[in-house]
């Protein structure tokens, strides 16, 4: 019955909406979107925009949801096509945004009917967004298509250029900045309420740091465009504090299937994400921190210290996850909005892939480990905090040039 309806819909998709002009077209086909949620893997947010009657996008039977587009530049909007499957939202809002924060509602009812429902708007924006509150079924929302008409907009789909390396990476490299017992995640506006931690990137977080004071702030990055925080526990040889010669942090397409990564999302603005365990009393507890030797043959895989020969540095990798819950900032205990990868992909709770952040650090210091320790304690306690505070067209040219076409840029965000 409900793929009876989207059959039914198919001669009329191909109709522009009245209220658009003759130049006026599909902008959203093909363009990268997001979802609050979906029902399953097999209705994902990409659906929606993929000019194909016979796939849709289906959230999880809860209100409220959101599916939103991101056009690639600025666009004229002069009319919105929702293409409903038999699930469909009887209370819903259609609004703009030139930022993806700041949001203007070009269309919004109570009443919804279902069905395609052509929709004459006016406005602007790049990023344009569906907000459904109270849903008509038992069933969650469901779009077979989301067409935004109008005029601009950009391209997603860059050319690669000859030569290209086929590695889907970006990355920022952020010397230490400063030191506290601070931690803007864990302990939000408790200065000395965490063990000692090393900064990198933003030259002013503490314990009260916001989205706002990170944006408005120096970042000691290259690129410095990128006003992130990153932050670990502070390394110690005795009671020395040893800061890494460099942070590099790299933003990576991995963990999921090629066509996935096409699929991949920035991180939204304020987004926090905390990887590793800081409270684990074993290797076991921790095994996505790892530990090796620089220019000394294999990675090691040892989530606890290893001994390095001299002439090379101690190295410590740690991986961030990089699927998202699609609602959430952050959640109660800091971990459960983000999941990682399970069979390279995503889980259905967490559907949203975004870039995989690999954090290395590089000490400088080799030899008997015995004295070696973190602010939190054994080398298996390694962990990393990121507050994310990249610009958001920033960031999304970055993962649109070198993520989703699986090409590997600089600190410029180039190939």
């Amino acid at each position: 019955m409900r793929w009876a309806a989207a059959a039914l819909l198919a001669v009329s998709l191909l109709i522009v909406p009245a209220g658009a002009s003759a130049a006026d077209s599909v902008i959203s086909q093909g363009k990268p979107v997001t979802a609050s949620s979906t029902e399953s893997a097999a209705f994902p947010a990409s659906n929606a925009v993929d000019g194909n009657l016979g796939t849709r996008w289906s959230s999880a039977f809860s209100d409220p949801q959101w599916l939103q587009v991101d056009l690639g530049a600025t666009a004229t909007i002069s009319s919105v096509v929702l293409t409903w499957e038999a699930a469909y939202a009887r209370a819903f809002s259609v609004k703009a945004s030139a930022n993806g924060s700041t949001w203007t509602t070009l269309y919004s009812t109570s009443a919804g009917t279902g069905g395609r429902q052509a929709l004459t708007v006016t406005g602007s924006g790049r990023y344009v967004r569906l907000e459904t509150t109270a849903r008509a079924t038992q069933w969650g929302v469901s779009l077979t298509e989301f067409q935004v008409y109008g005029s601009g907009g950009g391209t997603t789909t860059p050319t690669i250029p000859p030569g290209a390396v086929r590695v889907a990476e970006f990355l920022a490299d952020c010397p230490f900045s400063h030191r506290l017992p601070d931690d803007p995640i864990i302990f939000p506006n408790m200065p000395g309420a965490s063990h000692m931690h090393s900064f990198f990137g933003s030259e002013v977080t503490n314990a009260s740091t916001t989205t706002q004071d990170l944006l408005n702030a120096n970042s000691n990055c290259n690129p410095s465009i990128d006003k992130s925080s990153y932050w670990i526990p502070t390394f110690y040889n005795g009671d020395t504090p040893v800061e890494p010669t460099t942070g590099i942090f790299y933003y990576l397409g991995e963990g999921v299937r090629d066509d996935l990564i096409a699929q991949t999302q920035p991180f939204p603005l304020g987004l926090r994400i905390v990887a590793g365990n800081a409270k684990a009393t074993g290797p076991a507890d921790n095994t996505i921190s790892r530990w090796s030797c620089l220019h000394a043959g294999e990675v090691g895989s040892s989530p606890d210290f290893v001994t390095c020969p001299a002439g090379t540095m101690l190295e410590s990798y740690l991986d961030f996850p990089h699927c998202w819950d699609g609602v959430n900032l952050d959640s109660p205990d800091h971990k459960s909005h983000m999941a990682y990868p399970v069979n390279n992909a995503c889980p259905a709770s967490h559907p949203v892939v975004v870039p995989k952040l690999r954090q290395v650090m590089r000490y400088p210091v080799n030899g008997n480990p015995a004295n070696f320790r973190l602010a939190s304690g054994r080398g298996y306690t390694m962990h990393g905090d990121f507050f994310n505070a990249w610009p958001v067209d920033e960031l999304a040219r970055r993962v649109n040039d070198c993520i989703r076409v699986i090409v590997k840029c600089g600190t410029d965000g180039r190939p």
